[in-house]
């Protein structure tokens, strides 16, 4: 009986296979592990049944250096996405037996786009399930805050997105002031889904506290974007009661988690802006009322004062001297009353920039309450003038110099004097039955 030595066996077992298995083949397989050492790329595939995700096949491939080189920045390139775990690929490859370290596959190409491909018709399968659970479109149907001051934030505390948002945060140039709060959470790998739904889960439970929902990381040129396709995750955000904002670092590609977000950016920096600009929005509405607000100032006490010229024109001469006083007087309620209005507006002006430091969503209810009471003044100071009531066709009824207000004091002989809009008419009270006339 010829016997062999294993070195002898594995040997023939190779040479067999290099003369029957010459050629090269693409393979269709999932990765269950993927990892990089000393610049191999070394790979475990598997094959499962489509009905119960069962495995059926299983097979250890590997690329080399010189190859992997080439066709991993490439790939990585095209998918914006590194070999991982879970995912489809269509390898090109050799069979490879080595006496020593035994079979395995050796890879010399990969398809981008069969992984494109796949991981394509992955998402289109969440987004089909989303839209069936009607829960797609909810996030877009809430309400941003007028001004979001309170806001959590979901990002890696070591990122330099988390950095940048709150850098931009705290240097805006109107000196605005917000509150944010970090939930730490894994951003890249297999741990993104879990870490996110435990982190909006926390903020959930204090969701009062909060006004808005920010998810943040920095981008890189190869970022794993798949932690952000999943269904899990997706339907989370999608039924947040909060608006979220999504700001992950990829120019290029947009995930699952940013279509059913409230908002989508594309860098932390620009989350901010985005915060940022509807306080900008706030400010400049202000701006603009208080200068509506001086300018129908100016225009009414330009009118008072030309309708005050034409109704001296017309006082007789004998009444100079009461035009004189009342000129003086209304002159120096003028001035009083300008001034006033521009302490009130340098008061309110200030106070405008208390509520924008502390950020409190009652600014526009707090001008339109004081121009209402502007409004009721200047009314009230219209309505008090008797020069006005009596160019109307009111008169005034004067006894002993004083208006009189009722008959029951009047007695016989009683000279009443009425005042008109032109003159005035002297009349004697005279006694009667039914009363006085």
């Amino acid at each position: 009986m010829t016997t062999l030595s294993l070195f002898e066996l594995n040997n023939l077992v190779a040479e067999t296979l290099s003369l029957e298995l010459s050629d090269e083949y693409w393979v269709e397989a999932e990765l269950s592990e993927a990892r990089e050492v000393r610049g191999h790329c070394y790979m475990e595939l598997v094959q499962k049944e489509e009905s119960s995700h069962t495995p059926i096949a299983r097979a250890s491939a590997k690329c080399w250096k010189n190859r992997w080189n080439v066709i991993g920045p490439y790939f990585e390139r095209l998918t914006s996405q590194p070999l991982h775990a879970g995912m489809k690929v269509l390898l090109k490859v050799y069979a490879n037996f080595h006496e020593a370290y035994g079979f395995s596959w050796i890879v010399t190409d990969i398809n981008p786009e069969y992984t494109m491909g796949d991981m394509l018709k992955r998402r289109q399968a969440v987004i089909e399930q989303l839209r069936m659970a009607g829960i797609f479109d909810l996030q877009k149907e809430l309400e941003m805050p007028l001004l979001p001051r309170r806001i959590a934030v979901i990002s890696s505390a070591s990122a330099a997105g988390y950095g940048d948002f709150c850098a931009q945060l705290a240097g805006n140039d109107y000196g605005f002031k917000f509150a944010t709060r970090l939930f730490p959470a894994v951003m890249q790998g297999e741990q993104v889904e879990e870490s996110i739904v435990s982190a909006l889960n926390s903020i959930n439970e204090e969701a009062d506290n909060f006004d808005v929902v920010v998810i943040i990381r920095g981008g890189g040129a190869t970022a794993d974007l798949s932690g952000f396709d999943t269904l899990r995750l997706a339907e989370n955000v999608a039924q947040f009661p909060l608006p979220i904002i999504t700001g992950i670092g990829h120019e290029r590609d947009e995930s699952i988690l940013d279509i059913v977000s409230h908002a989508k950016v594309k860098t932390p920096t620009a989350a901010a802006e985005l915060i940022i600009s509807r306080y900008t929005a706030v400010w400049h509405r202000i701006g603009d009322a208080e200068e509506r607000m001086l300018g129908y100032i100016g225009r009414r006490m330009e009118y008072e004062h030309m309708r005050l010229s034409r109704v001296s024109e017309k006082i007789p001469v004998v009444f100079s001297l009461v035009k004189a006083r009342q000129t003086a007087a209304i002159g120096q309620l003028q001035s009083r009353l300008h001034g006033a209005l521009r302490h009130r507006l340098v008061d309110e002006r200030h106070h405008i920039d208390i509520i924008s430091g502390m950020l409190q969503p009652l600014a526009d209810r707090g001008i339109t309450k004081e121009k209402h009471r502007l409004q009721l003044l200047v009314q009230r100071v219209e309505a008090q003038d008797p020069e006005r009531l009596l160019r109307r066709g009111y008169s005034i009824t004067l006894h002993n110099g004083r208006a009189l207000k009722g008959s029951s004091r009047l007695v016989a002989g009683d000279i009443l004097v009425t005042r008109l809009a032109e003159g005035s008419v002297t009349s004697v009270v005279e006694s009667k039955e039914n009363g006085y006339e």
